[in-house]
Order: C-alpha cells, then structure tokens, then sequence
C-alpha cells in the first residue's frame, strides 16, 4: 500500500487552482492524500477603477466561499487566502510573496508542490511561480519530493515566447474518472467562468483535458511541466 503524501497547490488567484489542478487534486484525494492550497491574491479588485480591498469586501468573500466549496468538490482542506492585491503583485516586494509561500510550506510540510508555469501572460502567475521555488529551495533535509508547473487556460497558452519560455509538458495525470469533479468544481466559481468559445469556459477547460489526454493514450488528462523531481536513496 502507498504511504499517503501532503500535497500542496499554490495558486494565484481563485479558480485557478481548479483549472490548473482541479483533477489531480481530486485523484490525490481519492487515492488518500491530504491535498491543501494557498490563493495569494484577493482575485478582485483589478476589475474596475477602485482598487481599495475594502470597497470589494463582499466580492472577495463570495470568492473565497467559491474557492471552498470547490475545495469541497474535490476532497481537499479548506484553502489558505494570503490576500495579495490582485495583478499587482509586482508591487510588492518579493520577499514578501515568499514569505507568505514560506510560511504555508512550513506548516504543511508538503511532498509535492504543484504552481504555475512561469511563462505565463498573467504577471501574478509569474511572480506565484518564482515565489515557490524561492520558498521551496532545495536544503538539505527537505521532504519535497517534486514541484509541478501547471496550465491556466487564457494565461498560458496566450502568453509569446518573448514572456517566457512556453509550456512544454512532460507530466501527465489520467484524469478521467475525476473529470466530472473538476467540472462541478468548476461550476463554483460560475461568476468567473465565461460561455464556450471563450477559453475560459467549462466547455474549453474539458477540451483541453480530453486533448492532453488523447496525447498520451489517457481519455482525459491534466499536463504539468516539471520543475525538480528527486528520487531519495531508501525508504521514505
């Protein structure tokens, strides 16, 4: 029998985490692992001219109520929030990112860490990627056994190679019989899902699995690009 790992998945913003993960999360689960996320931005108040997080309160709460029903879903703890402004990350200071990374790490002490890809479009998935692997550095003694880059429809796949290096997956999860969970996972952030041909769509989101799928022999399937994986001598 497998010993059960902690896994963890750091998020930029809310939904994220499912469209990224939201099927390997749900396997995890179901296979006995202890899954739980950090969101770091508040995932609200870009989207109009106030930028003050108090005047989006009731926004960012029903967010983070979304982001734990769909936690729900898929059999993983209740999300961690950091609250970073949202698309202005790149207005703190690094080290503040990670520390808030840093600070969950420590607590958890994870096996495996999934996060972004860090040639994304989206500057807060860049800045998500840099902190795990600032937060995660290979000390000896460490527990981590792997770091996972995955895909965020309309961030990865608009980005050029002129942002960054393009998403080339080498990692592959049969998500088949999760599928369904990730979309009724999905359907609660329905406030920020759009209607299909948006990339963004549940629609699209299903597309993609069933494409990175059929490219390895899976009927669905979520790709990550590997970031450090080691193998430990003897048992852990």
């Amino acid at each position: 029998m497998t010993e059960s790992r902690t896994i963890l998945v750091v998020a930029a913003h809310p939904d994220d985490e499912i469209l990224g993960v939201g099927g390997t999360v749900a396997r995890h689960s179901a296979e006995g692992d202890r899954v739980h996320s950090l969101i770091l931005a508040e995932g609200s108040t870009s989207r109009s001219d106030s930028r003050d997080a108090g005047a989006h309160a009731a926004e960012i709460e029903a967010l983070r109520e979304a982001a734990r029903a769909a936690a729900r879903c898929l059999g993983a703890e209740p999300p961690r929030f950091a609250g970073l402004p949202d698309n202005r990350m790149d207005q703190l200071d690094l080290l503040d990112v990670v520390k808030a990374v840093e600070a969950v790490v420590a607590a958890v002490g994870p096996t495996v860490v999934y996060t972004h890809h860090g040639g994304d479009l989206n500057l807060d998935h860049r800045i998500a990627h840099q902190a795990v692997l600032t937060a995660c550095r290979p000390l000896p003694g460490t527990a981590l056994e792997a770091i996972y880059c995955f895909e965020t429809v309309s961030s990865t796949e608009w980005a050029t190679p002129e942002i960054g290096r393009p998403f080339l997956p080498n990692h592959f999860v049969d998500i088949a019989g999760q599928l369904e969970q990730k979309r009724q996972a999905l359907a609660c952030y329905e406030r920020e899902m759009r209607p299909f041909p948006h990339a963004r769509s549940i629609e699209n989101v299903e597309h993609l699995a069933r494409f990175r799928g059929g490219s390895v022999g899976f009927h669905a399937a979520e790709a990550f690009a590997v970031a450090r994986q080691l193998r430990f001598a003897g048992p852990r």
